[in-house]
């Protein structure tokens, strides 16, 4: 263990480098300069964890973008309200980035998460459904053809092998979480492969600290339900999976100092203290997000350069998924306590 623990697997503290400028994007850069200080602050988010219901969590947003509808505030409204906004801000980012390649990688997020959908309704024998997102590069109507017709041909090389391996991992046992491993495996690959196609430094340091994390999740997932899995950690990250396959078999108060030559030792450490103490994956979760939002704010060193622009829009999904989580949480009316715990406070 001691020779695992200090084995170097990463030649940077604690984020990757994230390249030089682009002086192509100038205008672009300066744009989402602008927009980054209307992103809600930290300050307004606690506040709206504290309210004391609902509709005074939402009034605190009156003031702007999120401002609701007094009048029609349900979850159906509010859903599709926080949609638009995310539909909003990828046109955005669409209309910013002058290198195409890089609008079209981002896209595959939605077509991996429609893919993920309708083979998981495939196997089950479910219907196909409508409900599609239709912000990836294939559009929600060629997803439902091509699944009614099993013409997958039809797809792109990328998601015509992820369909392949996901259906054969499933019918293996027919567990269906097999579907989201293989998917994300594909989606893994494919992103590595297209940020060393692209010679984009900051989106090679991106996906693989994703893939860390996502292992980092699936090591905590697979240690809390005694999983004698070892075949399920993504390839291509920082840290190698011999030490997260190994993380499985420590103590919870152990696993951190595995991670002590990595950068994600606190993160680790506070996460399996929560897990052992509340049987929950909230703080590892908040952890997480905390730790890629901190790699994103990196790219305040860029004068001008694609990097920003690919920061703001993941920095504004996450805020609308925050938001999002906040109104879900107060209509639901969660313990305020573990609201809080998530942001991390």
């Amino acid at each position: 263990m001691a020779e695992l623990a200090e084995q170097s697997v990463t030649d940077f503290f604690t984020y990757p480098p994230i390249g030089g400028d682009d002086w192509r994007y100038t205008f672009a850069t300066a744009y989402v300069r602008a927009l980054e200080t209307q992103l809600l602050s930290r300050a307004t988010l606690l506040d709206m964890a504290n309210a004391e219901n609902f509709e005074r969590a939402a009034d605190l947003l009156s003031a702007g973008e999120y401002a609701l509808p007094q009048a029609n505030r349900s979850v159906a409204e509010l859903e599709n309200f926080l949609r638009n906004k995310r539909s909003a801000v990828r046109k955005m980012f669409s209309s910013l980035m002058v290198d195409e390649p890089i609008v079209t990688l981002f896209r595959t997020r939605d077509d991996f998460a429609n893919m993920r959908l309708a083979i998981r309704r495939t196997v089950t024998e479910r219907p196909l459904g409508t409900d599609y997102s239709d912000d990836g590069n294939v559009s929600a109507e060629l997803f439902e053809e091509v699944f009614e017709q099993e013409n997958y041909s039809l797809f792109p090389d990328y998601m015509a092998e992820a369909v392949e391996r996901a259906v054969l991992a499933y019918y293996q046992n027919k567990d269906i979480r097999r579907i989201d491993y293989a998917i994300d495996s594909v989606q893994a690959e494919y992103n590595i492969r297209e940020a060393h196609r692209l010679e984009n430094i900051f989106l090679l340091g991106f996906f693989r600290i994703q893939i860390d994390l996502t292992n980092i999740r699936t090591m905590f997932r697979l240690k809390f339900t005694e999983s004698d899995r070892r075949d399920v950690f993504l390839q291509g990250g920082f840290v190698e999976p011999d030490r997260l396959k190994h993380g499985l078999d420590l103590d919870y108060d152990a696993v951190g100092q595995l991670f002590f030559a990595t950068p994600y030792h606190r993160l680790v450490e506070t996460g399996a203290a929560y897990l052992l103490s509340d049987k929950s994956f909230l703080r590892t979760e908040q952890q997480c997000e905390d730790f890629l939002i901190g790699f994103l704010k990196t790219t305040n060193q860029i004068t001008a350069g694609p990097q920003p622009v690919i920061a703001y829009l993941l920095m504004k999904e996450n805020e609308i998924r925050t938001v999002r989580l906040l109104l879900t949480a107060k209509r639901n009316s969660l313990d305020t306590k573990l609201i809080l715990d998530r942001l991390g406070e």
